[in-house]
């Protein structure tokens, strides 16, 4: 796929998820996926494989999450396979905390799906507002 039919497939995928939908997303994720969360956090790691994405990261984040996780995009720049991503979470804990933090994600895409994505965000808010993954 080009940079510009990546960058649209992203540009949909964070549409639905701006709605609370993430199934587009969930969609995008190849099967080897290797998703980085930078940061010393009890969340920052390497997660390898789609696998383990739903289950050690996804699954934690959902259950802290009041309702449907929502995440919208401000800015998409495209370039060979990779696109970044800068977006905001809109989003309330279980415990009533705010959780609406600023991300720039970097994704590498082949043959219309995810295959690697590292994520930059506000480490602090992530130690405040999250609990434990495990």
């Amino acid at each position: 796929m080009s940079a510009a039919e990546n960058k649209k497939l992203l540009q949909d995928v964070f549409t639905a998820l701006a709605n609370g939908n993430s199934r587009p997303f969930v969609d995008s994720l190849s099967d080897e996926v290797r998703w980085t969360i930078i940061g010393t956090t009890k969340w920052s790691r390497t997660f390898d494989g789609k696998r383990a994405v739903l289950a050690e990261l996804l699954a934690p984040l959902r259950a802290q999450i009041a309702d449907r996780v929502r995440v919208s995009a401000d800015r998409f720049i495209a370039e060979d396979d990779l696109v970044v991503v800068e977006g905001r979470g809109h989003n309330t804990t279980t415990t009533g905390k705010p959780y609406n933090n600023t991300y720039c994600w970097i994704y590498r895409l082949a043959d219309g799906k995810i295959q690697e994505l590292t994520e930059y965000m506000d480490t602090q808010l992530v130690a405040t507002a999250l609990g434990d993954p495990a």
